[in-house]
């Protein structure tokens, strides 16, 4: 049976070098079963996988075959900016890998300059939280100064540094737990912790207040009442906003500490384009 193309992600992974990108290519295979022990991927990887997506509590709740990622890995270093350029071409969408430390770096700027280039629709995702002087909205604002894009955090982290858990999911406006026994591929639901409770109210009131401001059906509704948006309008919003590039979910976690990168797939699953969203490259025949 052929499979539907809606339900296949053509992405890259972009970064600054020391980003964390292998560790992050190399959990993304393990969470979907392609390598079966946490190890360490050195090469640059064109990668086919698949992600069972929506998850709850760390188990798929759909019975469908899944979601299907061709995964091309593009070099971080400064001196690959052709093979980054050859990549990008044939994206349709693209996770942009920051450091929770180190945040925007100079080839973070050149790779994102040619990804707007190509109109890649595109994903933040802040990875290092375990680390010490990690800075989830330092980095989200980051984007927005010295990137120029709107960058607009979905999540919230619970804990940084040694003490990171989980993530305030404002789509959902609920908390997830991992576990670090089943190295974070099971989480638990909970209530947002009591003492966030105020900035995870901030915070989607922004995210709400921006994807009414780019669709105006949503707008007439967060004028109203803000509250009466659903989560699937969010969703729907959200996803036409990434693909004409208007918004960046950004959203976080450590791969080396197995956090995060599920919560990523599904979210590359929500919003990143399929091969049937993308216009066709147009070719040019040179001899006529």
């Amino acid at each position: 049976m052929a499979r539907d193309l809606k339900f296949t992600r053509n992405i890259g992974i972009a970064a600054h070098i020391d980003a964390g990108k292998t560790t992050t290519t190399e959990r993304i295979l393990y969470y979907t079963g392609v390598s079966h022990k946490i190890g360490e991927v050195h090469d640059g990887a064109a990668t086919t996988c698949t992600w069972k997506f929506p998850t709850e509590n760390g188990q798929p709740t759909n019975e469908t075959n899944g979601y299907h990622f061709n995964i091309i890995d593009t070099p971080g270093h400064v001196d690959f900016t052709v093979e980054v350029n050859r990549s990008l071409r044939v994206l349709d969408g693209l996770v942009f890998l920051f450091s929770a430390v180190d945040g925007v770096e100079p080839q973070s700027e050149t790779n994102w300059r040619l990804a707007d280039n190509y109109k890649v629709p595109r994903i933040g995702f802040v990875n290092k939280m375990d680390r010490q002087g990690s800075n989830f909205l330092g980095v989200c604002q980051q984007v927005k100064d010295m990137l120029k894009s709107n960058a607009v955090p979905i999540v919230l982290n619970i804990g940084d540094e040694a003490d990171f858990k989980g993530v305030i999911d404002l789509v959902k406006n609920r908390a997830i737990v991992w576990h670090d026994e089943t190295q974070g591929s099971t989480f638990d639901i909970v209530d947002i912790p009591e003492d966030m409770k105020e900035e995870a109210r901030k915070y989607r009131a922004l995210l709400i207040e921006e994807v009414a401001t780019y669709d105006e059906n949503l707008l007439e509704k967060f004028m109203e009442d803000e509250d009466s948006i659903t989560e699937d309008e969010v969703h729907a919003a959200l996803r036409a906003a990434v693909m004409d590039m208007a918004i960046i979910p950004m959203v976080c976690g450590s791969a080396f500490k197995n956090k995060g990168v599920q919560f990523l797939l599904d979210a590359v699953c929500r919003y990143l384009p399929s091969p049937t969203d993308k216009e066709g490259i147009v070719g040019v025949y040179h001899d006529t």
